[in-house]
């Protein structure tokens, strides 16, 4: 299996966004890490979006067909307050069949507030579409 594309990702579901509470979102304008508190490596190939160390069970695994909607952008869950004011600071949000929303961030720059989570969009969207072709 050769990754077409790989990094590192922090991540939350909505749900997991949803219950912070202040003093998370306040830590978070230091860290964002108070708030995603799963990490790992990111892996895309040709079949499958791998998310290692998803949680106490290991990675997840994600087919193309798992994918529902790719969205880069600021929602109440996570706002342009805490992501940081630049644009390359929204996250990127997966709506997924097997565990529902999920945000992460990718290769993010701690001290520039940058990710790369504009170009993983773009990559995710051109492999969902070629695999979805496929599979129909």
């Amino acid at each position: 299996m050769t990754a077409t594309k790989s990094g590192t990702y922090i991540g939350a579901t909505a749900a997991e966004l949803r219950d912070k509470n202040t003093p998370d979102k306040a830590a978070a304008l230091v860290s964002q890490k108070a708030l995603f508190h799963r990490r790992g490596k990111i892996v895309l190939d040709p079949h499958t979006l791998l998310l290692s160390a998803w949680n106490d069970s290991g990675d997840l695994l994600l087919r193309p067909t798992d994918i529902t909607a790719i969205e880069r952008k600021f929602t109440d869950h996570y706002g342009r307050f805490v992501g940081g004011l630049l644009n390359s600071g929204k996250p990127l949000i997966l709506h997924t069949v097997p565990v529902g929303e999920i945000y992460l961030l990718i290769d993010r720059n701690e001290f520039l507030e940058t990710t790369r989570n504009k170009t993983w969009a773009e990559a995710l969207l051109d492999w969902q579409a070629t695999g979805t072709s496929h599979t129909n």
